[in-house]
């Protein structure tokens, strides 16, 4: 008999994880990213939550879940391990925020958010997975809920405090 106990799940930056509807995923999210990928006839799901959309370096190292690309790898070969095919899986694409918008004007402002949030949206189209929402960029910070039984994810922005 399988537990119908739902299980929380968090996630630390640069992790990801695969489960099933029992399942409800949530993270914090900066200027880092996260991907959701769910199939709604299976009702399995998936979530990222990566730092930087690639790393460059040493080629053949294990995947690292840090960055996008080996994020959304790692998570693609998990779910087809459970026979899920990502092109019927919806997207949706979560965080990349200004943490420092006083700094922002500076002409070494590196909008690593912005980059992230790009580079989730040009992964999922290089392999035909559809983005069916989003809540990117912005200030501040972002709490995610992602309850895979229903598919359904819960963004709630929190902008920064001015300290002047």
């Amino acid at each position: 008999m399988k537990s119908t106990e739902q299980v929380i799940v968090f996630l630390n930056p640069g992790e990801y994880f695969v489960g099933d509807a029992r399942h409800r995923i949530r993270t914090l999210l900066g200027s880092c990213v996260s991907i959701t990928l769910w199939h709604p006839a299976q009702r399995i799901g998936a979530m990222s939550h990566f730092l930087l959309s690639e790393r460059s370096g040493k080629v053949g190292e294990p995947l690292d879940a840090r960055y996008g690309k080996e994020a959304l790898g790692l998570m693609l070969m998990e779910l087809a391990k459970q026979g899920v095919d990502p092109k019927a899986c919806q997207a949706k694409i979560f965080g990349g925020g200004d943490m420092f918008p006083k700094q922002s004007g500076m002409a070494n402002a590196s909008n690593v958010g912005r980059k992230n949030g790009e580079a989730a949206h040009r992964l999922l189209e290089a392999h035909d997975i559809s983005v069916m929402s989003e809540s990117l960029f912005g200030q501040g910070h972002r709490r995610i809920l992602f309850d895979v039984s229903s598919g359904h994810v819960w963004s709630r922005q929190v902008k920064p405090v001015d300290a002047t």
